[in-house]
């Protein structure tokens, strides 16, 4: 933002970074608050909407290590409100509605602080020029996603192996992954951050295969998909990108 002045520049990105992942929480809040949209259909779109439009804020940021820990600071900062809302030590209604399954603070100590925990991990290790960013982020928000709320309007025909998913969210969650990776791949690349190419754009579609496969067995009623999605895509990405 500041290219004469880089610390300058990492602060405002952070701010204003920080202040575009609020205004996105508070009108998913609000929208909860108010009972505009089943609380089930805002949670996955809280769960869409808040990792990627962070990721569309990197660009703001300057290249190194100095501008990826300040851009980790912004999912940093939900990591404590995760932990100080699902502690008790302070309620957001809207918050607590439009995050967790049941209305339960506690489960914001869950699904969503792994959420927190992996974009913000995502972010500070692999940063803007790795594809292992794009590929945890993108399918942890995007395919996770579009899996549950397709799977629940679409998902008459389950799977043999697991009867609590879907044919079609598994499908959707693969396609939707995949689809906001090669976008993000494209996006990062106009920046001169990485080089696109149909190798790399096939090795995307492996690893959201591979998240969509994890995401549909019946371990994931075990440990949540947040963790084992955003695990999936790391350990994978690291072998083949």
């Amino acid at each position: 933002m500041f290219p004469e002045n880089l610390v300058l520049s990492d602060v405002c990105a952070t701010g204003f970074s920080t202040a575009v992942a609020f205004t996105c929480l508070s009108f998913w809040g609000e929208v909860g608050k108010r009972g505009i949209l089943d609380q089930t259909l805002i949670r996955k779109l809280v769960h869409i909407n808040i990792g990627l439009v962070f990721m569309l804020c990197w660009p703001l940021f300057s290249p190194g290590l100095q501008g990826a820990v300040l851009a980790s600071l912004v999912p940093g900062v939900n990591i404590i409100r995760m932990l100080l809302l699902g502690l008790g030590v302070y309620h957001d209604e809207g918050t607590i509605k439009s995050m967790s399954r049941h209305g339960d603070r506690r489960e914001l100590l869950k699904g969503p602080l792994y959420y927190a925990s992996s974009i913000t991990l995502a972010c500070v290790f692999y940063w803007r020029t790795s594809p292992i960013a794009i590929a945890v982020i993108c399918n942890l928000c995007a395919g996770d996603g579009m899996a549950d709320i397709v799977g629940r309007r679409l998902g008459t025909e389950k799977l043999p192996y697991n009867r609590s998913k879907s044919i079609a969210g598994s499908i959707a969650m693969a396609t939707s992954g995949f689809t906001a990776s090669v976008v993000y791949m494209r996006y990062f690349a106009s920046f001169g951050y990485m080089e696109e190419s149909w190798g790399m754009i096939l090795r995307f579609l492996v690893v959201s295969i591979a998240s969509a496969v994890v995401e549909s067995l019946p371990i994931s009623t075990d440990i949540d998909d947040n963790l084992t999605v955003s695990l999936t895509s790391v350990l994978l990405g690291t072998f083949i990108f």
